[in-house]
């Protein structure tokens, strides 16, 4: 019997190696989803997920790919389900996944006719797509399914396939040899580039001659942490990683002062004013007023995509590769220093900061629990195997701040789209990959609102499945859109504006047990710890309610002039919370003051034992002034 170009599509998305697609069905994809329940669940290899929305799906496959290395697949039918998944494969897009997209279209005769749900997909997805392609003969279909993946994996970028209704049940037929024909292969490209001999041996240079080494380590690296520490221990660098590389280097080294920016650590922020010599590592760090002045430093960066090379810093040697084989062709070149002051003064600063931020932790509020609290006391009580998402908003701060990911941990948010409700697709899909691993989602009300709340009736659907099922998902409750609140205030000194602002309140914990989960409501600091333990101590789904303050601020590492000036014109405009505003961040700046103070006495007493650390901003109480 012949198989009809849905059922061949199918064949060959095993032949790529794909177990798992995520998909919302609808008439113009009706033909593949009925091949497609042909197979699933009769182990043939390939599982089809439904979540509750399209968008959820895209998100799915993009963190699929972010989790397991391999390209994500998701599927929806024409024009609505299609548009859906544009907000996911902007972010697969824009976080440099590779994801294919299978959309349904109305028939090839309908085509430019405005028929029923008939639209241009090509141009629609044009922007955001790498490879975009109507299939509409069945001896186009292998050309352009292999080149499809082919390209999404070197480019590191979502791709699409449009299927016209009708053609999703024509007969498939072996490519002829035939003019017009391409007759292709389900072979992978290989992306483990290393750059020539000449360029390694022009970055080798570079970073001998450094003092100050800084290794800015990105998401791009990973798979290649052993390779990383090895050139760090060469140079003696210190190492700082985005938030999405946050994984990438295990928190326990001492020298890794987690991340950089808004929500990073005062010691990245030092080590990049210091350095004298900077490496970037599969990243392409966004935020270029983080970075050393263009004189101050030296740069080598490192990228599988081309054209981020030399966009952000003013780069000496740009080197176009793969991570990890262009480390493994450099190593033999970078000398070994015997000199480890960097790394010292560095690994002393973030135990510094360390204690600063438990102290922040610890910091108590009289309108609600301490966001804080419920990040330090999840930290302390990881699972050595767990993976953790966070959504955008003030939850990523929280992360930032407080989250120490150990060798084996994964960790993973929307990086550089931000979209909010990625991390309950993101938790899932991570839980499909991983049955045999706990996850924990951190999200907020207005995120959880907005889709994630929805994702706890996939979570009842597939839940029993996977052999590990402890799910802990952790709420921030603040009945605010904290994040661009505080952002009103600090970037545009605009006051709050509550009609947009506000979230509803939700009785989170209620919802989840109408489910059938565990739910609990925490509402005060003293029952944080406790929450946590019965978390991880519940092998199931358990929804933690946090109600947390929502004037507590997400201090920056170091107040700018304009920071503070803005805050202050938002507060005199008639920001409705000004009294709460103004009492919450005198706790938090009060207790940044006293523990910068005691590291800079901690300092002091460092210096006459031992002479290390005179005044060049070892310590985290070095510069109380930041």
């Amino acid at each position: 019997m012949t198989a009809t170009v849905s059922e061949a599509l199918i064949d060959r998305l095993r032949q790529w190696g794909v177990t798992r697609v995520f998909g919302y069905p609808g008439d113009g994809i009706g033909a593949f989803d009925g091949a497609l329940g042909r197979v699933d669940g009769k182990d043939e290899g390939l599982h089809y997920v439904r979540p509750t929305h399209e968008e959820i799906c895209a998100l799915m496959a993009t963190a699929h790919a972010k989790f397991t290395g391999e390209v994500g697949v998701c599927v929806a039918t024409s024009s609505p389900g299609a548009f859906h998944l544009l907000n996911g494969l902007y972010d697969a897009k824009m976080d440099n996944q590779p994801v294919v997209a299978i959309v349904g279209q109305q028939g090839l005769a309908a085509l430019g006719s405005s028929g029923q749900q008939e639209s241009h997909l090509e141009r629609v997805f044009a922007d955001v797509a790498c490879y975009v392609q109507t299939i509409v003969s069945p001896d186009q279909l292998n050309a352009v399914v292999d080149t499809a993946f082919r390209t999404a994996q070197t480019r590191l970028q979502p791709a699409v396939i449009v299927l016209p209704h009708d053609v999703q049940s024509m007969d498939a037929e072996a490519p002829a040899k035939e003019h017009w024909v391409a007759r292709s292969s389900p072979v992978a490209a290989s992306i483990a580039l290393t750059p020539p001999v000449d360029q390694l041996r022009k970055a080798a240079e570079v970073i001998n001659s450094g003092k100050r080494v800084t290794f800015l380590v990105g998401a791009g690296a990973t798979g290649a942490t052993d390779l990383v520490l090895q050139a760090a221990d060469l140079a003696g660098a210190g190492i700082i990683t985005t938030l999405r590389g946050k994984d990438v280097i295990p928190a326990e080294v001492p020298f890794h002062t987690q991340q950089l920016g808004l929500l990073g650590s005062l010691p990245s922020l030092h080590q990049m004013e210091d350095c004298d010599t900077l490496v970037m590592l599969g990243t392409n760090y966004p935020y270029g007023e983080f970075l050393p002045d263009s004189d101050a430093a030296r740069a080598v960066q490192i990228d599988l995509r081309p054209e981020q090379l030399g966009v952000r810093y003013p780069t000496e040697v740009n080197l176009w590769g793969d991570v990890g084989a262009t480390l493994s062709a450099l190593l033999p070149m970078l000398e070994q220093t015997t000199d480890r002051s960097w790394q010292d003064r560095l690994a002393d600063e973030m135990a510094g900061w360390e204690r600063e931020m438990q102290a922040q932790a610890m910091a108590s509020y009289d309108d609600g629990a301490n966001p804080r609290r419920f990040f330090h006391e999840l930290n302390a009580r990881l699972p050595e195997d767990v993976i953790v998402t966070a959504d955008a908003g003030t939850t990523a701060d929280w992360y930032g701040h407080h989250v120490r990911l150990g060798r084996g941990m994964r960790g993973d948010l929307s990086g550089r789209l931000a979209t909010m409700l990625a991390a309950m697709p993101y938790a899932m899909a991570a839980k499909f990959a991983f049955p045999d691993r706990p996850v924990v989602c951190t999200i907020g009300d207005g995120a959880f609102q907005m889709l994630g709340m929805n994702e706890l009736i996939t979570l009842k659907k597939y839940g029993k499945q996977w052999a590990n099922k402890q799910f802990v998902i952790l709420v921030m409750h603040n009945d605010d859109l904290a994040q661009v609140s505080w952002e009103m205030r600090t970037e545009d000194a605009n006051p709050l504006w509550r009609a947009a602002q506000d979230v509803e309140s939700i009785d989170y914990a209620g919802f989840a047990q109408l489910l059938g989960f565990r739910g609990v409501r925490v509402d005060s600091d003293d029952e944080v710890a406790a929450a946590m333990d019965a978390a991880f101590a519940h092998d199931g789904v358990t929804v933690i309610d946090a109600i947390v303050s929502r004037h507590v601020p997400p201090l920056p590492p170091h107040i700018s002039a304009d920071y503070a000036k803005n805050v202050g014109l938002a507060l005199a405009k008639g920001d409705p919370f000004t009294a709460e505003v103004v009492k919450d961040s005198a706790i938090a700046l009060a207790t940044q003051t006293v523990e910068r103070v005691k590291g800079a006495l901690h300092l002091g007493d460092r210096g006459s034992d031992d002479g290390a650390g005179s005044g060049d901003g070892a310590g985290s109480g070095s510069r109380a002034s930041s």
